[in-house]
């Protein structure tokens, strides 16, 4: 018994010692050495992958905070809104809903994004306008507005306006003033050279406004004014935008909200103030999404690193372990043991990753705004500099989540690790036998007398492997988006990975051989090592596999993207030259006499225009473009099905686009109804065409049928025609000083594809950023692995010393090695590369945006990728070796793995 007793305290003993050596190692001193190379690095790429889908996740919240916060200022204590299309709806409506007994108060509101017409610069191409340069102007009811608690009306707002003596308690009433915010004050400051007038475009005139006070507590670039003048000022009598409602007391909230519905015209609904927020949501949830995916891949890529640093680890230090199994410690212990050393791995990766996460979000704020580049948000940031801190959210729901994210790749990292270890016979581990590979133990199975000999077993588990997970691809891949975001295919091209992860000892063992040529001895015997110990290049390679296929794939669809996006603006602008009143402004636009101005320039030979306009099919739908431009001959629409010509009859023509054809599920002769007018208007699908700029769907419908069902003849863009022998840049110069220099856009086609491809490039300049680290984690991997490696042979390039190799030529055969496992890696890379890069153009793309592409291979691109993921390698091993093997051949190496 005492025997029994002494037998369990050393085994407790041993246990306590084994843990305390884990851990120090991890958190001691030799953790931040120059020794922890791998460790250090597996940390890194940990911390690099959740700091970079935390970032994503953190830049959208404050998106939508800073968003949610301006609905809720202007909503009030508002229950119900009535909403419609960009265009408003007939203020009749609001005299029937005021005489409504469930209803306690209603407030009608007039919303138009104006331009601001001097911020129009006059030299190409920065004349081109942004979305910075328009103001947002709401019209308000300032009695009806008292009774919903809006900000507007507190202490200096509308009701007692700043700066200004006596009782001004209405001065809101006056027809020549507005009230800024203190965001648009800066903006006028910055683009007119002052902020007590404001200068509007309406039309293609210039109005001006006193800036009567400023507006309390609102953040984002704003401009209120009476709604009546409002309507005066933009031409919009008898027009709504919105109209807050204000339930009796005990009316029930969902009852009256599908009570009112049914009193709604064509194009107008009755929601919760909320439901704008969630509606801003959706139209960034695609692009948040796939970026969120790309970092879960550079995580995926990290996990393969901690992979290789704890199976390397595992490899070195099996002596150790044979003993501690030999003393008593159990299996589970040791498999404890490394996982919780994987564990700490995630966890201090994640913890460091949390930290960068704010600092890259701190960046792309500072570079791309709250929009992540794609241009979704136009709120401003509330504050600059380091003060922005203060204002990033805390997310603790998108923090915990990331946070498992970072530990679960180190956990799963050190899995197959883990077993290994636990595996060790101790008799043989003693003998310090290498550990074969246990992701696929077969594979590694020798059955010859020479060294690179393998049974004919070892291919049993790629065909099976490939003959289970090529059907689940595909499967995958044909699987329908789930609630708009397209998870069969990401499980696809997870799957995708892991088979070309899973066959680079296949690929290994069909190049290598073929690679027998080159008699340079430090070729040779690089080539004979991989032979020999095919799992350090699947081991080594992994990272590279994951990283190469992201980039790839991305590369791909990028390049086909762009591609398909130049061809597009080829057929959509098919003029000569094109004029704009503005970008994005409600207020300004061409009428018929600035039209027959136009026609009337020398030069001129046809005047086509383009009237676009948003409508609202439902009250959950995200807004609807309409176009009405002409369609017959050769002006630039790029059909996918149907025709151009349309015989006149009892059926209306319609052209829908691609995204809205998914969207709408309709197809060629079907029909659709449009709200104009607020009356529902029939027409017949006449053909589907692609259009790349509006993701939510677009409708385009003759300029004469429009007309005559709406009776709006306002124009927003004109496209021209000259003669074969005009000059540009003098027709140019002719409508500049027929309109006054700044007042409309004029601007060559060439000029407008350029713009667009600029506003392309930065859309995905995230992208960008995360390939780019997605390839340094993967370079990691070769690192870690050949620091270890080195340890692990030193006593094999002593012995090459001693038979007469310089230090150059041991530092030239592992540049090879470096270089020969790379190239592996690319090869499945660019391999799984390409099937991803299908899958994302046509499921990922089509299920998320509802659009198509054309498949375009950038070949040098990918051959310039593989080129410098080789080359780099090869110098990343060298540098390694040069620095392990400085205090000489024969010292052993130490490496903290």
């Amino acid at each position: 018994m005492a025997g029994c007793g002494d037998a369990e305290t050393m085994i407790a003993l041993l246990r306590r010692l084994f843990l305390r050596r884990l851990f120090l190692r991890r958190l001691g001193s030799q953790y931040l050495g120059s020794q922890s190379l791998g460790s250090t690095l597996a940390v890194v790429a940990v911390a690099l992958g959740v700091a970079l889908g935390l970032a994503v996740q953190l830049v959208h919240q404050l998106a939508i905070d800073e968003f949610s916060r301006g609905m809720r200022q202007f909503a009030g204590a508002a229950d119900l809104q009535v909403v419609g299309g960009r265009e408003g709806f007939d203020e009749a409506l609001y005299l029937t809903l005021a005489r409504d007994a469930e209803l306690a108060s209603t407030s009608p509101l007039l919303r138009v994004v104006a331009r601001l017409p001097a911020s129009l610069p006059t030299s190409l191409p920065e004349r081109l306008p942004t979305e910075n340069e328009t103001l947002e102007v709401l019209g308000v009811d300032l009695f009806r507005l008292q009774q919903f608690d809006s900000p507007l009306l507190e202490r200096h707002g509308l009701a007692q306006p700043a700066g200004q003596a006596g009782d001004q308690r209405f001065a809101g009433l006056l027809a020549d003033r507005a009230y800024l915010s203190a965001s648009a004050r800066a903006m006028l400051r910055r683009l007119q050279g002052g902020d007590e007038r404001l200068r509007l475009q309406v039309g293609l005139d210039t109005v001006e406004l006193a800036v009567a006070g400023e507006l309390p507590r609102i953040d984002r670039p704003l401009a209120v004014m009476d709604i009546a003048a409002a309507q005066q000022l933009f031409g919009r009598i008898g027009v709504l935008s919105q109209i807050d409602l204000r339930l009796a007391d005990g009316v029930d909230l969902h009852r009256a909200q599908q009570r009112l519905a049914g009193l709604m015209p064509a194009g107008v609904s009755v929601r919760e103030p909320e439901a704008m927020i969630a509606e801003t949501a959706a139209l960034t949830r695609a692009y948040r999404v796939n970026l969120s995916m790309l970092a879960m891949i550079a995580l995926l890529t990290g996990g393969f690193l901690v992979f290789s640093t704890q199976l390397l680890s595992v490899s070195r230090r099996q002596r150790e372990f044979a003993l501690l199994r030999a003393l008593g410690m159990t299996r589970r212990e040791l498999l404890t043991g490394v996982l919780a050393e994987g564990g700490l791995i995630g966890v201090i990766g994640s913890l460091s990753g949390i930290v960068l996460a704010y600092v890259l979000t701190y960046a792309v704020l500072s570079v791309t705004g709250t929009d992540l580049g794609a241009g979704f948000f136009r709120a401003p940031l509330v504050s600059e500099g380091w003060a922005m801190f203060a204002v990033l959210p805390l997310a603790p729901w998108a923090i915990g989540l990331h946070f498992c994210f970072g530990l679960a790749a180190g956990l799963l990292g050190s899995w197959l690790p883990a077993r290994a270890a636990a595996r060790i016979v101790p008799a043989q581990g003693l003998k310090n036998t290498e550990v074969g590979l246990v992701l696929l133990p077969a594979w590694s199975a020798r059955s010859g007398p020479h060294s690179g000999q393998y049974s004919q077993r070892r291919w049993t588990h790629p065909l099976s492997l490939l003959a289970i997970l090529l059907p689940l691809i595909v499967l995958a891949s044909l699987l329908p988006a789930w609630q708009g975001v397209p998870v069969g295919a990401y499980l696809a091209i997870a799957l995708s990975l892991l088979l070309a992860v899973l066959c680079l000892p296949v690929l290994a063992s069909v190049l290598l051989p073929a690679l027998k040529g080159v008699k340079r001895l430090e070729w040779r015997l690089a080539r004979r090592r991989l032979l020999a110990a095919p799992q350090q290049a699947v081991i080594a390679a992994a990272g590279i596999v994951v990283s190469v296929a992201l980039a790839a794939s991305m590369m791909i669809m990028v390049n086909s993207f762009r591609h398909s996006v130049d061809d597009w603006l080829a057929q959509l602008l098919p003029g000569d030259l094109y004029l704009r009143a503005a970008n994005g402004s409600d207020s300004a636009f061409f009428d018929e006499a600035d039209l027959a101005r136009i026609a009337a320039v020398e030069g001129v030979t046809s005047v086509d225009t383009t009237r676009q306009l948003e409508l609202r099919l439902s009250a959950s739908e995200p807004r609807f473009t309409l176009l009405a431009r002409a369609v017959e001959g050769n002006w630039g629409l790029p059909l996918l099905a149907g025709q151009r010509s349309f015989a006149d009859g009892e059926s209306l023509p319609l052209w829908l686009s691609e995204a809205g054809a998914r969207r709408l599920q309709r197809g060629l002769g079907d029909e659709l109804s449009l709200p104009l007018a607020g009356r529902e208007q029939r027409f017949v699908i006449a053909g589907i065409w692609r259009d790349y700029g509006r993701q939510h769907g677009a409708a385009l419908i003759r300029p004469q049928d429009y007309v005559a069902l709406s009776g709006d003849r306002r124009i927003n863009d004109v496209a021209l025609r000259l003669e074969g022998d005009a000059k540009l840049g003098q027709l140019e110069a002719r409508l500049a000083q027929l309109f006054g220099e700044g007042e409309v856009l004029i601007a060559r086609p060439g000029e407008i594809r350029a713009r667009s491809l600029e506003i392309f490039d930065r859309t995905f300049l995230i992208t960008y950023l995360m390939e780019m680290l997605t390839i340094v984690i993967g370079l990691f991997g070769i690192a870690t692995t050949f620091a270890v490696m080195i340890h692990a042979r030193a006593a094999e390039f002593g012995m090459l010393r001693h038979l007469g190799f310089t230090r150059g030529e041991l530092g030239r055969l592992i540049a090879f090695e470096g270089g020969l496992t790379a190239a592996l890696g690319v090869g499945c890379g660019l391999g799984a590369g390409l099937g991803m890069a299908w899958i994302l153009i046509a499921r990922v793309n089509v299920q998320s945006f509802n659009w198509s592409m054309d498949f375009a291979l950038p070949w040098t691109g990918l051959a310039v990728l593989g080129l410098a993921v080789i080359g780099l390698a090869a110098m990343i091993a060298r540098v390694v070796a040069a620095r392990l093997m400085a205090g000489g051949a024969l010292q052993a190496v130490k490496a903290d793995c």
